[in-house]
């Protein structure tokens, strides 16, 4: 509804010195012709907002004007008490901080709407680690937060993926919680980074301040980021005829699963594997309910295996 972006341009302008017609746009997701129309609306509204060009320009306030127009919709007071995963801020360090400010948070709101708050943090739970999430270590965390929140460089021994320790020096951009992991996304010899916080050890902050890019976004970095590394993921394509008995174990593997079609008493299918050890493996762990099919590569270790184990059983 148009009266609700009025309130949320206002609350921006408010709550940031100067916005730009582009960013109200890609935040309110409308197109700049319709902030244009807004701010006129919100001009003939005796609100106070200026325009100023040139390359740092933008749309402000005039004077430093607040209003108190704060309303929060039943949604909106959901989403902001919506719990938060304990375990993540525990990692941080602001557990209990983090429960204060929700107290403090509730008591602000009217009577009214302090029951649909009450029902969204105990009605709605988010945890945010899988089944089987192995507990990391990450002592480091607190000293990378630290130079992130009061903007250190950060010196840290980084174990690489044979383990190999090697020493890094960076300015901090962010720390990115993916599920239970933390990352730490910093900027080390001219290249934006990404570590994996359990693998820093002996974290220290360093006197000089961190060079933050002021057109740097973390969540846009992050999801550029996250679809190199799906799209660099190692994969092996095997193909398999399996018999009916085996296919509930197939199916389980759903995210695996290319291909399935019937032929004839069997069922061909298709499947991704991260290496071709995993797929022999897969094959000889079934027997004679799966043959291998193609690569012939895979189709002659597949045999090999099952004639090492003949051999050992003979």
């Amino acid at each position: 509804m148009r009266a609700d972006r009025l309130l949320s341009i206002l609350l921006l302008l408010q709550s940031r010195r100067r916005v730009t017609a582009r960013e109200l746009a890609a935040r309110l997701e409308v197109s700049e012709r319709t902030i244009l129309r807004d701010m006129d609306a919100l001009s003939s509204s005796s609100i106070p907002v200026i325009a100023e060009r040139g390359k740092s320009g933008g749309w402000s306030l005039l004077d430093d004007y607040q209003t108190k127009l704060t309303g929060l919709s039943p949604a909106e007071i959901q989403s902001l008490f919506l719990a938060r995963p304990a375990r993540l801020m525990s990692d941080l360090g602001l557990k209990r901080e983090s429960e204060a400010a929700f107290i403090k948070l509730q008591a602000s709101l009217p009577a009214s709407a302090r029951q649909q708050a009450d029902l969204a943090r105990r009605r709605i739970l988010i945890d945010s680690r899988g089944w089987r999430d192995p507990a990391e270590s990450i002592p480091c965390l607190p000293v990378l937060l630290d130079a992130v929140w009061w903007g250190k460089q950060v010196r840290f021994v980084y174990a690489r993926n044979l383990c190999e320790p090697a020493e890094r020096s960076g300015h901090p951009l962010g720390l990115v919680a993916k599920g239970s992991t933390w990352y730490l996304v910093a900027n080390v010899d001219g290249e934006t980074r990404t570590y994996r916080v359990s693998r820093i050890q002996e974290a220290a902050p360093l006197d000089p301040p961190a060079e933050y890019p002021p057109d740097f976004d973390l969540a846009a970095y992050w999801e550029r980021s996250a679809v190199e590394f799906r799209e660099k993921l190692p994969r092996y394509y095997a193909t398999f005829l399996a018999n009916p008995s085996v296919m509930r174990w197939v199916r389980f593997r759903g995210w695996r699963l290319e291909e399935e079609t019937p032929e004839g008493e069997r069922i061909r299918v298709k499947l991704r594997f991260d290496i071709e050890e995993e797929a022999v493996q897969f094959a000889l762990s079934f027997g004679g309910d799966i043959q291998a099919i193609q690569p012939a590569e895979l189709r002659e270790k597949v045999i090999a295996g099952a004639r090492a184990i003949l051999d050992q059983l003979t």
